[in-house]
């Protein structure tokens, strides 16, 4: 019994050893308008996004699904929006760890 318990521990901790992973040069969007701007995410502008910015953000990957940020990377993909010139075409490089739907972001650059 004792050996079961350790190894379920060992396995439920295996998730948080997860290998980052990096997502290049992809769209950047808020939360409200992924559904409607996955079709051309870069027409989605930044004044939309900080308009909607309290749904959070994520980004529409490589093969158009839409991965949420957390907390963290929230707060990081409002700063660069506030300071950024961009009005539309709004695309990052995002480090993080995946679970789900949801990216657990380490960082989130501005192209």
């Amino acid at each position: 019994m004792k050996k079961a318990i350790v190894l379920m521990g060992v396995l439920l901790a295996l998730p948080s050893f997860a290998a980052a992973e990096d997502w290049a040069n992809v769209s950047m969007i808020d939360t409200q308008c992924s559904t409607k701007a996955k079709a051309n995410p870069d027409s989605h502008t930044k004044s939309c996004a900080l308009a909607c910015a309290k749904s959070g953000f994520g980004i529409i990957d490589k093969d158009g699904n839409y991965l949420k940020f957390d907390a963290k990377g929230n707060q990081e993909a409002l700063k660069l929006l506030e300071s950024s010139d961009k009005q539309d075409h709004i695309r990052v490089d995002v480090s993080g760890k995946k679970d789900g739907g949801v990216i657990h972001v380490d960082s989130v650059k501005l192209m």
